[in-house]
């Protein structure tokens, strides 16, 4: 075999989405010549399988499964614990349906996990599949120990998410081409075999995310939440176009859209919580400042490394920039600002409210903090020692999250930044 054994575990009676990962999932990898047992509960089912149906039709599934079949690649059995003993990773893809009170059920997924636990043999990875809550690989981790400790063995195994992004009607390609692949783990054995698994479809290695096992199981519900505001906004948008008699369509100004709905006499609740939490988020970056310095920021020299609202472009329009200035000037500091492009449109809409800096080195001199506002690939790999003997005071401040947490810890910078845990932040004995 090209690499270790494998086995699914589904319940053949869930939903079918979840039918189309384990088949997909199944055909593609024995497609690589790895083994496959994929195990089920329903016993008629499996016997259909085992006779070649393929009992959903998903494009491309039927030819990968008969394929994969014909050459001993690809088998269905009825018994996980004929499966454990012949495999290195099993994969769980049961169904995770909602309790009455919005909460997932987990019942079927801690179900894998006892039954597991109950008869392996050999070194494990035991990779969930399933939409599941942060947390959940805790859940199966203390499960499995629990009925090893039940049977009084000690087995070394690892637990491990793999979170799904594939879409019905295109699965097969989907998994095939994926636009991303998320593998969270907690050990380098479980980190080497789940990438040796999926090297054959990652030769783009951008699109390999490996991270700790709570983001992953994140990066699942974020993307799903996603997916949902994306619907709820164009539901929005056809509300308001049936009011107005315009077409459906993909209008880029929030806010005008806020405006046109509340003229048309309708509320546009998705669009008016969107631009909330846009306009909130913008001023975040002088909130942490701010924290920072305990809320005394009068008298100090703030530098600024961007004023578009992007790369590569001047345009301000509803750029951080202008609000973080605009704090803190309220706040009573001095505020040195440079960008590439963006200087002279920055004069335009606030004049000679803040400083001109002639180069992105020149505006930190003395400065008690850097902020960095617009992800400018010359910001990205800047000479830090220089940047370090310009600043009165080691805090940066990255608003676009474009540094590495072990690279400002090791330059000695008090270092702030987007969605990380404060136990990142700083390098000192500060706590943000």
């Amino acid at each position: 075999n090209r690499t270790s054994n494998l086995s699914i575990f589904t319940k053949l009676t869930e939903s079918i989405i979840s039918i189309c990962i384990v088949f997909v999932l199944a055909a593609w990898i024995t497609y690589f010549a790895v083994k496959m047992l994929s195990q089920n509960g329903n016993e008629e089912k499996v016997r259909r399988l085992n006779d070649g149906e393929t009992i959903i039709y998903e494009p491309g599934l039927d030819e990968l499964i008969a394929r994969n079949r014909k050459a001993g690649r690809l088998h269905f059995t009825s018994s996980l614990q004929n499966c454990l003993n012949s495999v290195s990773v099993v994969f769980c893809a049961v169904g995770t349906p909602p309790d009455e009170d919005g909460s997932a059920d987990l019942r079927y997924v801690l179900e894998v996990a006892k039954e597991v636990g109950q008869n392996m043999n050999n070194y494990l990875v035991v990779v969930t599949k399933s939409t599941v809550p942060v947390g959940t690989a805790k859940k199966v981790k203390d499960t499995i120990k629990s009925e090893l400790v039940k049977r009084g063995v000690d087995i070394e195994f690892d637990v491990a998410s793999n979170p799904e992004f594939l879409k019905e009607g295109s699965a097969v390609t989907d998994f095939m081409k994926p636009d991303r692949v998320v593998i969270g783990v907690e050990s380098d054995k479980a980190k080497e075999i789940l990438s040796s698994l999926y090297r054959p479809f990652m030769l783009s290695k951008d699109r390999f995310i490996i991270t700790d096992i709570p983001s992953a199981e994140m990066i699942k519900y974020a993307a799903n939440s996603m997916l949902a505001t994306r619907i709820s906004f164009m539901n929005d948008i056809a509300n308001l176009c049936e009011m107005t008699g315009a077409e459906v369509s993909f209008p880029k100004d929030v806010k005008a859209l806020v405006h046109t709905g509340k003229k048309a006499g309708y509320k546009m609740q998705v669009l008016e919580a969107v631009e909330s939490v846009n306009e909130r988020q913008k001023e975040v970056v002088f909130q942490k400042l701010s924290r920072y310095y305990k809320g005394d920021l009068n008298g100090k020299r703030i530098a600024m490394w961007g004023l578009a609202f992007k790369p590569e472009t001047d345009d301000m329009r509803e750029a951080t920039s202008l609000v973080t200035i605009d704090l803190l000037k309220k706040a009573g500091c001095e505020i040195v600002v440079f960008d590439p492009v963006a200087m002279d449109e920055c004069k335009r809409r606030i004049g000679d409210s803040v400083i001109y800096a002639d180069d992105m080195y020149s505006a930190l001199q003395r400065a008690d903090a850097l902020l960095l506002l617009t992800e400018w690939k010359q910001f990205r790999i800047p000479d830090w020692s220089r940047v370090k003997n310009e600043m009165a005071n080691s805090l940066i401040v990255d608003g676009r999250n474009i540094y590495e947490i072990k690279d400002m810890m090791q330059w000695g910078f008090d270092y702030l930044s987007i969605g990380r845990t404060d136990k990142f932040y700083a390098s000192s004995a500060k706590k943000i």
